[in-house]
């Protein structure tokens, strides 16, 4: 790239507002190595995908990469739904080029883009001679369906010039070059038919590799599974949102990998792990529930294990066993594998965890919960970055407001019904705002008894907007399905075009986002309504 062209893109990258483009900078890697890259914009008025810089490294030549680049473009375009590709190309006319050389490689480009179904537009002034001694020819693909009437290709190309300094291209140069465009400077391509191996293979229905949402599922959520009579916290959760997912090609599903507890000991009090860990041994594959409950401010610590299960429980139907420990471990490993893939640049990931964990305090369990999956996973982000944790849960997420309440690098804040009708009962008003250097950084939304969609939406807004104000790295979504319409626990109605709605407005936050599965019990819909909010949740993110 030369030098100038690049200060000229740079400039225009930086200095153009947000809400006229969105830019895209893709690049091809092999073997971790920089094989080539592209840089594109969507001009978000006029709806079309300008090609800004497309190239392979001349270190690491390959036929494909060109080839690669231009496709993802043309997937992204088609994702956007916009009416087609433009670029420039340099001239293949001699007097503009530095040497036969430099002519021949302009051909050789010129002929690469023609194969894939661009067409030079002719029979203009585009090509005219520019402020900087340049020529370049405009280049349309179409996408093998749109039509280009006289009036919106003359938008468009006032907007892709005036895109550009006005040092190259003066008002009096746009407006010359506008008024000398005609109906038969588009005729080709309106006709152009491409050969069938260069058409594009793309359906909307897919999603390109590097937009694909990575998956860690736990591989021992199935180990927990209490049976008893009213327990709705089962395996079929899981299986009910894999059933849907596996429909759809949004995912690729990784393995989760093993974590030291130290990233447990770092959230949750050292004393509270030890005694989880011990309890569930010493009960085996027995189920215990907790039965006393000491009065904490006043009572020592108890000597046995089973008095010491009442001190750090909450309520009286959260069972205790082995498996529970097993289970709530390793989901706390996904939930780190699936933080560490959004470190590593993926924008969004998933944790398809069970059982869930936003309950869990720093040295109390219940709920259901045990390890806060959530709570760890976003303090281990905040290492690298301010992170908010928008809990959608219909019960409050008391676990995160009690680990995070005294800190302002970690903005929580959760949508849930109100404590007077709703679990925990004891925490989720609104005045509880932090402490200390938190003060201002936990915000809490307890809802009315009935809610639907439009309401939900409401303060779903309220809550972006407060994400918005604290910019953060990360967003993690606490999700909890259990708004939905007839929730064993909840009394809300949300459906799933609501649940699609929300996803797209998390979306359109545009920051690394990641998703750890909470609660949702009502399985007949739990896969649906979890598709339609990644629906969402993408294309608020990835369309302009």
């Amino acid at each position: 790239m030369k030098a100038s062209y690049l200060d000229d893109l740079i400039h225009r990258v930086t200095v153009n507002s947000s809400d006229k483009y969105t830019h895209y900078l893709f690049v091809a890697e092999k073997n971790g190595v920089v094989a080539g890259a592209a840089i594109a914009s969507q001009f978000l008025k006029e709806n079309f995908m300008f090609i800004d810089y497309i190239a392979s490294s001349k270190k690491n030549p390959s036929r494909g990469i060109g080839a690669a680049l231009y496709s993802r473009i043309k997937e992204q375009s088609l994702l956007n739904k916009s009416i087609g590709i433009f670029l420039e190309c340099e001239t293949i006319e001699r007097r503009f080029c530095a040497s036969d050389e430099e002519q021949k490689q302009n051909k050789i480009r010129l002929n690469f883009y023609q194969r894939f179904g661009a067409t030079q537009l002719k029979n203009s002034l585009y090509e005219k001679e520019r402020g900087d001694k340049s020529s370049l020819h405009l280049l349309f693909d179409n996408n093998h369906k749109s039509k280009l009437d006289l009036k919106t290709s003359q938008k468009v190309i006032r907007a892709i010039l005036v895109s550009h300094t006005t040092k190259k291209c003066s008002n009096a140069y746009i407006n010359e070059v506008v008024s000398s465009l005609s109906r038969s400077c588009f005729e080709e391509v309106t006709k152009f038919n491409p050969h069938p191996q260069t058409q594009s293979t793309f359906n909307q229905k897919d999603v390109p590799n590097d937009q694909k949402i990575p998956v860690t599922v736990n591989p021992l959520h199935k180990i927990h599974h209490v049976k008893d009579k009213g327990y709705v916290e089962s395996p079929i959760r899981v299986d009910a949102i894999l059933s849907e997912l596996k429909k759809m090609d949004f995912f690729e599903y990784i393995k989760s990998k093993k974590y030291p507890d130290s990233h447990i000991t770092e959230v949750h009090s050292p004393d509270y792990y030890k005694f989880l860990k011990e309890i569930c041994e010493f009960v085996g594959t027995k189920t215990f529930y907790p039965d006393v409950f000491p009065i904490r401010n006043r009572a020592r610590m108890p000597v046995s294990l089973e008095a010491k299960a009442g001190y750090y429980c909450m309520d009286t139907y959260s069972p205790l066993n082995q498996n529970a420990f097993l289970a709530s471990r390793a989901a706390v490993d996904c939930a780190l594998t699936a933080a560490d893939q959004v470190i590593a640049g993926e924008n969004i990931s998933y944790a398809l965890v069970r059982p869930p964990g936003h309950h869990a305090e720093r040295k109390f369990f219940g709920g259901f919960c045990y390890l806060n999956s959530t709570a760890i996973a976003a303090h281990h982000l905040s290492k690298h970055g301010r992170v908010a944790i928008l809990d959608v849960d219909y019960h409050h997420g008391n676990g995160q407001q009690n680990i995070f309440y005294e800190r302002d690098d970690v903005l929580t804040i959760s949508i849930h019904g109100h404590p007077e009708h709703a679990y925990p009962h004891f925490t989720g008003f609104k005045e509880e705002t932090g402490a200390k250097k938190g003060r201002g950084f936990n915000i809490n939304y307890p809802l009315d008894i009935t809610i639907d969609g439009a309401g939900y939406l409401k303060t779903l807004r309220l809550a972006i907007a407060e994400i918005q104000k604290f910019d953060p790295v990360y967003c993690v979504i606490a999700l909890g399905l259990d708004t939905a319409k007839g929730d064993p626990t909840g009394t809300w109605k949300l459906l799933s075009r609501d649940f699609e709605e929300n996803g797209r407005l998390v979306g359109a936050l545009k920051k690394p986002t990641l998703v750890i599965q909470e609660g949702g019990y009502k399985t007949q819909v739990l896969g649906i309504n979890a598709k339609h909010f990644f629906q969402g949740l993408m294309a608020g993110y990835y369309q302009p």
